[in-house]
């Protein structure tokens, strides 16, 4: 082996570089050290081999008599150059992606093509000894044409630098860029690529990008602002409905208790009123679950306030039906009531309110009763391994205590009042009857029934506690 590198050094360097393009293909992009580290290594021999040789990148190639030997020898000092050069730009690339991540790329490959520049001028300046100022005119010269006929993609170029200097978006961001709304994949010398919402790519040149008005959704982190608008009749009194819109705001758990979400008034005419709730969710795929719970809620608590959603074609709520009639109009249980049975029904219906934080329903508790939520907000609270947490929270037109009706058993739940609430009540001596005869509002709350008990079981059942892993290499990762 050793008389292999002595006699025929020339050929074993060009060996080494067909051996650096192989392993950099062989190895898996896991094993980027491993590439950076058998890079160096291989640079370093192909350095060694070639001063030992007498061939310095510096100087022209010797042997100028023997054509063959002499354009060989050329040759490795220029790749010497070029490999260097690739080497240095990996290096390089390794530590700023160490710092400052995928974002960088762009400049990366801007440095990394100065330093090509650089290396290039360098191999035809010391390697084969031609006039560098004349190369460098010509080829300022050339670069004025080059750059005057891409002027569009230099602009999207140095934008682009612009945009990953200042960060005002990075990889996986959410963002609006003049009013495309999508997640951020990619940063490249021309564009930035956005996935939409709609599963589509949007590419939006850098240079627009740069002059264009940037909303960022992912900043500050876990914070993402979710809103929706409401319409009223004028008429309505304000405190009225920002008091349903308030309890309709804390019937939604997915918003963020900090920033604390609010209610306001946007604007108000002859025409309408528009109230605005808003809030923020923890994560992005949360805003459009969310916007749908908030305005169903607004529905709801503004109906059972007596206020209804600004329409010029949907008609009113007569005003001749009293509030527990409304109320078996707008329940998915009891609207399949005939009119007369539901006056029937209205009629024994006891109103019974409870403060903020008093029990309406304790877990384990057989109720005699069933409730239906007129107005407010109800916490549904579970036990998982003896800790109490909220599993749920319920409002106008849901029921409570249907387990006690159909099988005299209970929930495991504890059902509190979260605001002011009011709830009517209707016995089971009363109900229990017509439940009998009706077996499609009997069926339909036995479906409730039993989507509670399995949701109940499915919060509250123990997640496997995985066994911690074994062997040598855990026991170095503990180490290091």
């Amino acid at each position: 082996m050793l008389s292999l590198l002595t006699d025929h050094p020339l050929f074993c360097a060009l060996i080494l570089i067909l051996v650096d393009l192989g392993l950099w293909r062989l190895i898996s992009a896991h094993g980027s050290a491993w590439k950076l580290l058998v890079r160096v290594l291989i640079f370093a021999l192909f350095s060694i081999l070639l001063f030992n040789e007498g061939l310095n990148p510096m100087e022209p190639a010797p042997w100028a008599d023997n054509v063959p030997l002499h354009l060989a020898a050329t040759g490795l000092q220029i790749g010497w150059w070029l490999f260097g050069a690739r080497t240095l730009t990996v290096l390089i690339g390794a530590v700023m992606m160490q710092r400052v991540g995928h974002t960088g790329r762009l400049l990366q490959d801007l440095l990394g093509a100065v330093i090509f520049l650089i290396a290039i001028i360098a191999a035809l300046a010391y390697v084969l000894d031609l006039p560098v100022k004349g190369v460098l005119a010509t080829s300022g010269a050339l670069a004025i044409i080059v750059g005057l006929a891409l002027q569009s993609t230099l602009s999207d170029v140095f934008s682009g630098i612009v945009l990953n200097t200042t960060k005002p978006y990075q990889l996986d961001d959410w963002i609006s860029i003049d009013g495309t709304e999508g997640r951020v994949t990619d940063i490249d010398w021309r564009a930035t690529r956005l996935q939409t919402s709609q599963g589509s790519m949007a590419v939006i040149p850098n240079s627009l990008a740069a002059k264009a008005k940037i909303i960022n959704f992912s900043r500050p982190s876990n914070m993402f602002g979710v809103a929706v608008s409401v319409q009223v009749s004028p008429h309505a009194r304000p405190s009225s409905v920002i008091e349903a819109l308030e309890r309709a705001m804390q019937g939604c758990r997915q918003l963020l208790e900090s920033p604390a979400p609010s209610v306001a008034l946007k604007s108000s005419n002859s025409a309408g009123a528009e109230y605005e709730i808003s809030g923020f969710v923890a994560s992005m795929s949360e805003k459009r679950v969310v916007r749908n719970q908030l305005f169903d809620l607004a529905y709801r608590h503004l109906q059972a306030s007596g206020v209804n959603l600004l329409s010029s074609d949907e008609p009113g709520v007569p005003s001749n039906l009293s509030r527990p009639r409304a109320l078996l109009d707008s329940s998915p249980i009891f609207s399949t009531l005939r009119q007369e049975e539901k006056e029937t029904f209205s009629q024994n219906m006891t109103l019974q309110t409870f403060r903020a934080g008093e029990m309406i329903l304790a877990g384990g508790e057989v109720s005699d009763h069933l409730f239906i939520i007129e107005s407010g907000v109800v916490s549904v609270t579970l036990k998982r391994h003896g800790a109490p947490f909220e599993s749920g929270r319920m409002g106008p037109g849901e029921v409570i205590g249907e387990a006690g009706i159909l099988s005299d058993t209970s929930l495991p739940a504890d059902f509190s009042a979260k605001t002011f609430c009011a709830l009517y009540r209707i016995e089971k001596s009363y109900l229990k009857p017509c439940l009998d005869a009706r077996h499609d509002i009997n069926d339909a709350m036995q479906a409730l029934l039993d989507f509670r008990l399995h949701k109940a079981q499915s919060l509250t059942e123990e997640t496997p506690v995985l066994a911690p892993k074994k062997g040598f290499l855990q026991w170095l990762r503990n180490r290091v």
